[in-house]
C-alpha cells in the first residue's frame, strides 16, 4: 500500500479546522473535494479515521494514531529542508522563533533585531502565546525554537536556563499602599487580584503567590496577557502580579506603582527549549547561539552590543 500524502495532509488539514467545510476554504477546494479525498484514505487504510455521526467530527481511535504519524510525516519533511539549507549556510531562510507572552512581547523583539542585523539574509518571525500554546507549537513541529518563561513539560522538549524573570505587584498610582512603597499580606486582604489567563506560566506564580500570603480568599478577576493587566491595574481595577521587565517603562513615569511585600514570589527561570528529536537548520542553531551569549535581561540598547 502507498500512503498519498496528498490525502495525508488533506485530512490534518480536516481535523486543525475541526471540519470538512472549513478545510475547504482553507485549501481553496470544494466541500464535496475534501469529502472525496479523505474518504479515499480511509479506503486505502481500510480503516475509518473521522467519526463523522455527531454534530461535529471526531477522530476514531484509528484516525488519533494515523494524526500522530502524519505529523510526523511532515515533521521530517521540514527536517529534509532544514538539512539541505545546511549546505548554503545563514545566506537565505527563515527563523520563526516562539515565545510565551511576556518574553514573546519584550525578549525576542529586540534579540531578533540582533540577529537580523547579523544575518540579513534571513527573515524573521514571531510566535506569541502562554506556554502551553507555544509547547504544542513546539511539539507539533510548527516552530522549531522557542523561549518560554518556566520549564516546560512535554516530554519531547530539551530546555536551558538562559535567565531569570522577577515578579512586583503593581498598583495604580493612586492606591493607598502606593505611597509606602512595600504591605504585609495582610493588608492585601481586600484587594482583587488580576490574574492571568489558564495555561500562563505568570498564572500559576500568580496562585503561588496568593497562596504563600494566605490570600486564597482574595477577590480575583480573571484577564488576558500582561498588556490588559497593566491597563486595568493602571484604571484601579485591581493589582497583579506581573514580570519586572513588562512593567519597567509604566513604573519609571509614575503610570503604575510597585508593592514589596515579603515573603516575595521566587524568580522563574527563562529557558530555550527545542524538540529532542528535531534536526535544527542554521539559522536556529545561530539563534540558540545567540541566546546563550546573553548574560542579563537586556534592553534594546544593550542588545545592540551583544556580539
Amino acid at each position: 500500500m502507498q500512503l498519498n500524502l496528498h490525502r495525508l495532509w488533506i485530512f490534518m488539514t480536516v481535523v486543525e479546522c475541526g471540519g470538512f467545510s472549513a478545510a475547504a476554504q482553507k485549501l481553496y477546494l470544494s466541500q464535496p473535494s475534501v469529502s472525496h479525498q479523505v474518504r479515499q484514505l480511509e479506503q486505502s487504510l481500510r480503516a475509518t479515521l473521522i467519526d463523522r455521526s455527531g454534530a461535529r467530527i471526531r477522530l476514531t481511535p484509528e484516525g488519533e494514531v494515523m494524526l500522530a504519524y502524519a505529523k510526523r510525516v511532515f515533521l521530517l519533511a521540514d527536517e529534509a529542508v532544514s538539512a539541505i539549507r545546511q549546505v548554503s549556510g545563514l545566506h537565505t531562510g527563515t527563523l520563526v522563533a516562539g515565545g510565551t507572552t511576556t518574553v514573546g512581547t519584550y525578549l525576542l523583539p529586540p534579540l531578533l533585531a540582533v540577529f537580523r542585523d547579523q544575518h540579513p539574509g534571513i527573515e524573521v518571525g514571531i510566535y506569541v502565546g502562554n506556554g502551553q500554546q507555544v509547547e504544542k507549537q513546539l511539539v507539533d513541529g510548527e516552530i522549531g525554537v522557542a523561549v518560554l518563561a518556566g520549564e516546560p513539560g512535554a516530554a519531547q522538549l530539551v530546555s536551558e536556563p538562559i535567565l531569570q524573570d522577577r515578579l512586583v505587584l503593581i498598583t495604580a498610582p493612586g492606591h493607598r499602599l502606593a505611597g509606602a512603597g512595600r504591605a504585609e499580606p495582610a493588608e492585601l486582604a481586600g484587594e482583587r487580584f488580576l490574574l492571568r489567563e489558564p495555561g500562563s506560566s505568570t498564572r500559576e506564580l500568580q496562585e503561588q503567590a496568593l497562596e504563600t500570603w494566605a490570600l486564597d480568599e482574595a477577590r480575583r478577576t480573571e484577564i488576558w496577557g500582561p498588556e490588559t493587566i497593566k491597563q486595568a491595574a493602571a484604571a484601579g481595577l485591581g493589582v497583579s502580579l506581573v514580570s519586572e521587565h513588562c512593567v519597567e517603562h509604566e513604573l519609571a513615569d509614575g503610570r503604575l506603582a510597585a508593592l514589596e511585600v515579603a515573603p516575595a514570589p521566587r524568580p522563574r527561570p527563562i529557558v530555550l527549549a527545542h524538540r529532542r528529536d528535531r534536526l535544527l537548520g542554521p539559522a536556529e542553531q545561530a539563534f540558540i547561539a545567540l541566546l546563550r551569549g546573553v548574560r542579563s535581561w537586556p534592553g534594546q540598547n544593550r542588545l545592540r552590543s551583544i556580539s
